[in-house]
Order: structure tokens, then C-alpha cells, then sequence
């Protein structure tokens, strides 16, 4: 099967992207110091293990990553013709969701124009270049094929990728951008201390299994063209059994996942993303033992620097019960990669269940930076601030909440006990007019929070979580009329009142202390017939 989807990904690589014909004066000698003057590469550390496909193939020292320095390969001026080819055709209006994050940009396939240009690239010079880079596993430049190549596009609202592997055993990135056109950028490598940038013109050619992202521009506009290629006569197959078993994870097949997992491994005992693959199928089935082994051979492999499997390592301990273990997996991993916002998230929990509120808070700005949209986390960080008497900062956070849609309730609900809070603070200091404002803001809050509970409850996709919230709406609504009432009465405005004392009588005429609220305020306007049937109906 493996044979088969390779053979037929190849002749659908040929269909939109340069092949060369066996045949053809492609597989002559290729020089790049004749064909590409004045260009050289520098060859970079892959790490310490060896791509997952061919890896007895490939010799130590794994200086896999070739970086393109001197003079580029092609010009800032040709380059600048492409992207402005490419926005003709629509590529600065298409996104779509790569991991956690939305990218910009589109398929060459879907970019004709641009994808002839990339073509001439492939016949002279891409694909020539690939077979001189990787002799060890490329036989001639007709053996390769272009698989999936996409024109991306980076800026301050689509500024980055996850950390990830690519999907074919060879790949490319060319940057398509001056870098004095935009601020951060460049690629981000896991084993690597810092980013490595590229210029406009020039290229990384490397094995697509190294862990790799890239890395957020936080000014201006950077343009990359990114490119997954195969190997004609060569087949992958641990990539192609890990991807299937990925495939029947989300059936769910775990058991036949597990299976596709084992047989990658009997192939290469050191295909990382195999271990980690099969790892959370074990968390899954609560597993934790088995799991955690999986995942510690993979930072062995990888000398501890996989953000991924110290996060999940991170979950698994968690799980277990191993708290302290937990939080040494999630503070180890926010150092390879400080800006993956789940992660953060995840740590900053665990920080406060210790009781390290500094440390929480700062876990959850980490996370808000990284993901301005992660309701989680500004939910949390107002709550910390808001049990530490800071509402004020508190505000902010459930206000920041409420932009979030999977958090919007809950923020609105916690923004509603804020308001409440500052209403009695803010009466007991004598403003009464700004308490009234301040109270009604949260019985507003209150009553549109619980329509958007209800829905949630009904759909039958709701947590733990949800529902504890939506069991509190009821003693916060009464709080909110209690509140509001008592300010109406210190401004002796005792008709609206008893008109809110009411509306707590109607909504929750099972709680004695709404009708007991309502008898008061009746006796103070002198009604005390009235009083007395509200005690009687409610002793009734």
C-alpha cells in the first residue's frame, strides 16, 4: 500500500509541477559553483538523530540543513515580481488553519502563474541544486517531485507556525522578502539556539523530519515559499505507516493506530514522532506508565529538546498524580519554545495548584502574548488578581476574556461579580450614583451570560467547568438584585426598589430571601399589609 500511495502522489506531483524526463540533460553534472556563482552553503546541524526516512543512509556528523549564503539565488527584483504575481491571484486573500495558528497565503496550485515561475526554478536550478545537496539519497534531479509547495504569509495577524515536521522526506524554504521589510521572522529549529534568518534570494534545503517552525514577525510583511518534495524510486515508508496511523487515530482506531506506530518503529526504533504518536494513544488509555516510557525515549533521542514531548510528558505526569514531575516537563519545554500559549496555560495551572501566584500570573501573560485570542488564560489571570483584591486588573483580564468566544460566559459572569464588587465599594465610600451604575452593569452582564450558558448546556458539549458556572448564575442574579436594591434605598429611591425586589421574587420565588428582601423594603415605604402577605406567601 505504501508502493501504491507513493506511485500515485508522484504522477500527481508531475500534473502541476516540473518533472524531468530520465532521459533529459537534467541528470548530466550539475555544478552550483559554475550555475550558481558566487553562491555557497553552509551545512548546519540536524540534530542527533537521523531523519526518519533512509536513515541508515544518511553518515555522522548530521549536517543536514544547507543554507544558501553569497550571492542568492535568485534576485530581490525577481522575487518581488512573484509575490506582486501571486496578490493578483489572490494569495493575500486566502488563510486557513495550520496547528494552532491562522497562516496566510495558498497552494501553488491554486496560484497558476506563480506556480510557472517556481516550475522554471525546479528544471534549472531547485532541482538540480537538490540532487548535488543530498547525494546520498538522491540518484539524479528525475527523481524528485515537487508534493506540496504553498506561498505563505507572515505578519502581526498570522505570525507564525507550530513547531512541526514537514511531510516529505526532502524540503525547501525560500525566503521571498527583504528582511528590512519586516521585524522577527525567520526559521525557528528546535536544537538550535536562536532563529536562523534568511535574506531575500536565498534558501534552506534540508530533511523534512527536523523539528522546525516559523518564527513570529511582529513588524511588517514576510513572504516565504515552502516546498515538500518525494524521491521518485525511493518510498518513505515510516512516514507514510506514521501518517496512516495518524489517520486511524482520528477515527478512532487506536488499537490499528498502536499497530501502524509499532511497524514504523520495527523500520527506524528511533522515529521520534512514532513514540510520541503512540505515546498519547497510551494517555488515552490511561496508560501512564507505558506512555511516559515512550516519551522519555524520545528526549533521550532528541537530548531533551522537543517542546511537544516535554508538554505531553507534562500532561501524562499530571495525570498520574506526579505534580512536581509535571511542572519540571512544562517549565523545561516553555524554555525551548515560550511561545506556544497551550503550554503556558497548562504550566502556569500547575504553578497555582502549588501556590505560586507570581509564577501563575506570568504563565498566563506568556500565553495572552503568544495567543492574544487564549480565553483560558485571561480568565484564569483575572481570577488569580481578583481573589488577591486586584478588580481593578481584574476587569481588564475578564474584559480581554469576553473577546474570546469559547470563554465569552464565563468571562461575562466574572466580569458581572467584579462589577458587584466595586458597586458595594464604591457605596460604601458615598458615591451611590456610580454604585447604581456599576450594579446595573452586572445584573446586565448576569442576564446575558446565562442565554449563552443555556445554549451550551443544551447542546450536550459542555464540561465540568461550564456547568459549575452555569450553577452559580443563580445565587450571583439574586446578589446582583440584592445589590442594586440596597443602592435604589440609600438613594431613597424606594419605588425602584421594590420594583428590583420584585424581579428577585418572580425569577427565584423559591429563595425565602428574595421575598424576605421584597417585605422590607414595603414595611420602610409604610405598606405593611402588604409586608405581612409577602411573609405569609413566603412561609406558605
Amino acid at each position: 500500500k505504501n508502493k501504491e500511495e507513493h506511485a500515485q502522489d508522484c504522477t500527481a506531483s508531475c500534473e502541476s509541477f516540473y518533472c524531468a524526463k530520465p532521459s533529459s540533460n537534467s541528470d548530466g553534472k550539475w555544478d552550483p559553483s559554475i550555475h550558481l556563482k558566487g553562491s555557497s552553503f553552509e551545512a548546519l546541524s540536524f540534530g542527533g538523530t537521523p531523519p526518519e526516512d533512509f536513515s541508515e543512509d544518511f553518515g555522522f556528523p548530521l549536517d543536514l540543513i544547507k543554507v544558501s549564503k553569497g550571492e542568492p539565488l535568485f534576485s530581490a527584483d525577481e522575487a518581488a515580481q512573484v509575490i506582486k504575481i501571486a496578490q493578483e491571484e489572490g494569495v493575500d486573500n486566502n488563510e486557513y488553519k495550520s496547528g494552532k495558528y491562522q497562516l496566510g497565503g495558498d497552494w501553488l496550485t491554486n496560484l497558476p502563474n506563480t506556480r510557472k515561475w517556481f516550475n522554471e526554478k525546479l528544471e534549472t536550478t531547485l532541482f538540480p541544486l537538490l540532487s548535488n545537496l543530498f547525494p546520498e539519497i538522491v540518484s539524479s534531479p528525475s527523481v524528485l517531485r515537487a508534493h506540496s509547495v504553498s506561498l505563505l504569509k507572515y505578519n502581526v495577524t498570522h505570525p507564525r507556525t507550530d513547531v512541526h515536521i514537514d511531510n516529505g522526506i526532502l524540503a525547501m524554504t525560500l525566503a521571498m522578502t527583504p528582511q528590512v521589510e519586516y521585524e522577527g521572522g525567520g526559521t525557528f529549529y528546535e536544537h538550535m539556539d536562536s532563529p536562523l534568518p534568511m535574506d531575500v534570494g536565498h534558501g534552506t534545503f534540508r530533511p523534512g523530519s527536523v523539528r522546525h517552525g516559523g518564527h513570529k514577525v511582529v513588524k511588517g510583511t514576510r513572504y516565504i515559499l515552502g516546498a515538500f518534495l518525494l524521491i521518485e524510486d525511493r518510498v518513505e515508508h515510516v512516514r507514510r505507516l506514521k501518517n496512516r496511523g495518524s489517520e486511524l487515530r482520528r477515527i478512532p482506531d487506536l488499537d490499528g493506530a498502536a499497530k501502524h506506530f509499532e511497524w514504523a518503529l520495527a523500520i527506524n526504533p528511533k522515529c521520534t514522532t512514532c513514540l510520541k504518536d503512540w505515546a498519547e494513544i497510551l494517555l488515552t488509555q490511561k496508560k501512564y506508565d507505558e506512555a511516559e516510557q515512550k516519551l522519555r525515549r524520545v528526549l533521550q533521542l532528541l537530548e531533551d529538546r522537543d517542546s511537544d514531548a516535554l508538554f505531553s510528558l507534562g500532561v501524562i505526569l499530571s495525570e498520574a498524580g506526579k505534580d512536581d514531575e509535571s511542572i519540571e516537563a512544562y517549565t523545561k519545554s516553555v524554555k525551548l519554545n515560550a511561545e506556544d500559549a497551550e503550554l503556558c496555560y497548562n504550566l502556569g495551572i500547575k504553578l497555582g495548584a502549588k501556590g505560586d501566584k507570581k509564577a501563575e500570573m506570568a504563565m498566563y501573560a506568556r500565553a495572552t502574548n503568544a495567543d492574544s485570542k487564549f480565553g483560558g488564560a485571561w480568565l484564569n489571570w483575572g481570577t488569580v488578581l481578583a481573589e488577591n483584591g486586584n478588580i481593578d486588573d481584574a476587569e481588564v483580564m475578564f474584559l480581554k476574556g469576553m473577546e474570546c468566544p469559547e470563554v465569552k460566559a464565563k468571562a461575562m459572569m466574572n466580569l458581572g461579580l467584579v462589577y458587584q464588587k466595586k458597586a458595594e465599594q464604591t457605596a460604601a465610600a458615598g458615591d451611590l450614583s456610580f454604585a447604581r451604575e456599576l450594579a446595573t452593569d452586572a445584573s446586565n452582564l448576569l442576564d446575558a451570560a446565562k442565554p449563552l450558558f443555556d445554549e451550551l448546556l443544551a447542546s450536550g458539549s459542555s464540561g465540568d467547568d461550564d456547568k459549575r458556572y452555569a450553577s452559580q448564575f443563580a445565587p450571583l442574579r439574586l446578589q446582583a438584585h440584592r445589590i442594586l436594591g440596597s443602592v435604589y434605598a440609600g438613594l431613597k429611591d424606594f419605588p425602584s426598589c421594590e420594583k428590583e425586589f420584585r424581579k428577585a421574587c418572580e425569577s427565584f420565588p423559591h429563595i425565602q430571601g428574595s421575598w424576605e428582601m421584597l417585605a422590607r423594603i414595603l414595611e420602610v415605604q409604610g405598606k405593611a399589609n402588604e409586608a405581612d402577605d409577602v411573609r405569609a406567601q413566603m412561609s406558605a
